[in-house]
C-alpha cells in the first residue's frame, strides 16, 4: 500500500479503465439476472420505491423538472450498491436504495447536477444550431427554403443525440465510482466518459441491448421494469468491477488529491 504522503504527490491523469470487449456483454448481463434472482422480492420494493420517488420529484411544481435528473445518481448509486452488497455475499437490503443519500449525499448530488447541466446544455446548442438553419430555411421560402428548413430540425436532432450520448458516457460510472471509491464527481464523470471511449463498441453493444430489452420491458404493462431495473443495476455493477478492477481502480485516498 502506498505511503500516506503519496497521494500529495499525486498529480493527473487518473489511472486509466481497463480493456473490456464486446464478449464481456453478455457476462454482465448474466451476472445482473443472476444478482435479481438473489432476492428478487426486495429488489421489487426497491423498485418501486425508485420509480415512486423519480415520479413525485418529476411533479413537483417549478423544479420537478429539474430535480428528478439531480436526483437520478443517488438513487441510482444506491441501487449499485445493494448490487455490490449482494455480490459479496451480503443480503439485500430495501434501504440500500438509499445509501446514495447516507454515505456520499452531496457528490451524487453534484453529479446529479452535472447531468442537469450538461442536458440544458446540449438542448441549447441542438437549438442553435438546427434554429439557425430553419430560419435561414424560412427566410428563403420556396422549395429549396422548406428543405433547408426540415435539414436544419433533423441537424438539431442529431447535435443533440450526440452530446446527449457523450453526456451519458460520462454519467454511466459516475454513479458507481462515487459510491464504490470515493472518487470526487468531477473526476468519476471523466473516467467514466474515458472507459466509455476507450471501450466504445463494447458499451455501444450494452446500451443497444438495454435500448431493447427497455422497450420488451414495457409490454407486459410496464411490469417489465420490476425486472429491467435490478438487472441492469447488478450489470452497471458487473460492468465497473471489470472496467474498474483493482489493478485499474482508483484508491480512495487519491481520488481527492487535488
Amino acid at each position: 500500500m502506498p505511503a500516506p504522503h503519496a497521494s500529495h504527490h499525486r498529480r493527473h491523469p487518473l489511472p486509466p479503465p481497463g480493456t473490456v470487449t464486446p464478449a464481456h456483454v453478455l457476462q454482465w448481463l448474466t451476472k445482473g439476472w443472476q444478482l435479481f434472482l438473489l432476492s428478487p422480492g426486495r429488489w421489487a420494493v426497491m423498485t418501486l420505491i425508485f420509480i415512486v420517488i423519480i415520479a413525485a420529484l418529476g411533479v413537483v411544481p417549478l423544479i420537478g423538472w429539474a430535480a428528478a435528473p439531480v436526483a437520478l445518481p443517488v438513487l441510482v448509486a444506491g441501487l449499485v450498491a445493494g448490487a455490490d452488497a449482494l455480490s459479496r455475499g451480503e443480503a439485500l437490503r430495501v434501504d440500500h436504495v438509499f445509501d446514495g443519500l447516507r454515505r456520499h449525499a452531496g457528490n451524487l448530488l453534484l453529479v446529479g447536477g452535472f447531468h442537469l447541466l450538461g442536458a440544458l446544455i446540449a438542448a441549447l446548442v441542438a437549438a442553435a444550431v438546427g434554429g439557425s438553419a430553419m430560419m435561414t430555411g424560412m427566410m428563403v421560402g420556396t422549395f429549396a427554403g422548406m428543405g433547408m428548413a426540415a435539414g436544419g430540425m433533423m441537424l438539431g436532432v442529431l447535435v443533440f443525440s450526440l452530446l446527449w450520448g457523450l453526456l451519458m458516457m460520462a454519467l454511466c460510472f459516475a454513479p458507481a465510482l462515487v459510491m464504490l471509491q470515493d472518487v470526487s464527481p468531477l473526476d468519476a464523470m471523466k473516467l467514466s466518459a474515458q472507459a466509455c471511449f476507450h471501450n466504445l463498441l463494447t458499451f455501444l453493444v450494452l446500451g443497444v441491448i438495454m435500448y431493447i430489452l427497455a422497450w420488451v420491458a414495457m409490454l407486459p404493462a410496464g411490469l417489465g421494469v420490476f425486472v429491467l431495473i435490478p438487472v441492469f443495476a447488478g450489470t452497471l455493477h458487473a460492468a465497473w468491477r471489470d472496467t474498474f478492477s483493482p489493478l485499474h481502480a482508483l484508491p480512495a485516498h487519491l481520488a481527492h488529491s487535488e
